[in-house]
């Protein structure tokens, strides 16, 4: 999504009826990981750190990198220089074409994997291991991988990201579900496969829904937010928080993310 903005509403989306809205946030793509389609309708903060020009500049300083989960290859993409060993992988058939597309112009082996599965590379294999936003780390896996005096640099997603639209659906979330993905849990199980944190940091960020079709197609994309979101499903929900939005303004979020480096010791 794009930077807030102070801008008021577009008038068109505004004086837009509740079916014309969601018909067009059911009929949208959500192929890739790509959120254009919200531009003008919801904005969220970006952290400070700036993951992917951070990303790119460590890229450019290692002879060999792996990017897990890597989406449409949207964000490895954006490095000005990639380096003369570079695979990704991605186990949604169509997020995998779309990398394929994008990165083996660049020289980057895209490789299919299943979730949950064992990396298909040897150890000690890549000196930066990446990722944004992966849906979950097996840290030993990624230990493995790494070669001695390596890394990982990621930008996971934290705790209770986006709970405000999630419990908005779903009602009141246990705590235990609230807790996961703490950067402390995190960082611990980095520490008990052997690796050593060298930055763990978190922030809270604003996120802002203009219009209930935003909604609807941001819970289509990200899956797991409202696990088998339909808006047929929710149909009486979004007609709530479509005169919550006509009348009161943006729905507000909040999403947290947490920039971790963990460097494997060199033998």
């Amino acid at each position: 999504m794009s930077a807030p903005t102070t801008e008021p509403r577009p008038e068109e989306t505004m004086s837009r009826s509740f079916d014309d809205l969601v018909a067009e946030a059911d009929a949208a793509s959500v192929d890739g990981w790509d959120f254009s389609w919200l531009d003008g309708r919801a904005s969220e903060e970006r952290p400070s750190w700036r993951f992917s020009e951070l990303l790119g500049r460590r890229l450019a300083s290692v002879p060999s990198s792996l990017d897990l989960e890597t989406g449409g290859g949207e964000v490895l993409d954006t490095a000005p220089v990639l380096p003369p060993l570079a695979a990704a992988t991605e186990s949604w058939p169509p997020n995998l074409a779309r990398a394929a597309a994008r990165l083996h112009p660049r020289g980057v082996v895209v490789v299919r994997t299943e979730e949950g599965a064992v990396l298909p590379f040897a150890d000690d294999s890549f000196a930066l291991v990446s990722s944004r936003h992966p849906v979950a780390v097996d840290w030993t896996d990624v230990a493995r991988v790494i070669a001695p005096g390596g890394s990982y640099l990621a930008q996971h997603v934290g705790p209770a990201s986006v709970f405000e639209l999630v419990e908005a659906f779903l009602g009141p979330q246990p705590e235990a579900v609230r807790r996961a993905r703490h950067p402390d849990d995190e960082a611990d199980g980095a520490r008990a496969a052997g690796l050593d944190i060298v930055c763990l940091r978190t922030e809270r960020l604003r996120i802002e829904f203009h219009d209930v079709g935003a909604i609807v197609w941001f819970l289509r994309k990200v899956i797991w937010m409202v696990p088998g979101f339909t808006s047929a499903q929710y149909l009486d929900r979004l007609q709530e928080l479509h005169r919550s939005l006509q009348e009161d303004g943006p729905f507000v979020a909040h999403s947290t993310r947490t920039l971790i480096e963990a460097r494997k010791p060199a033998r």
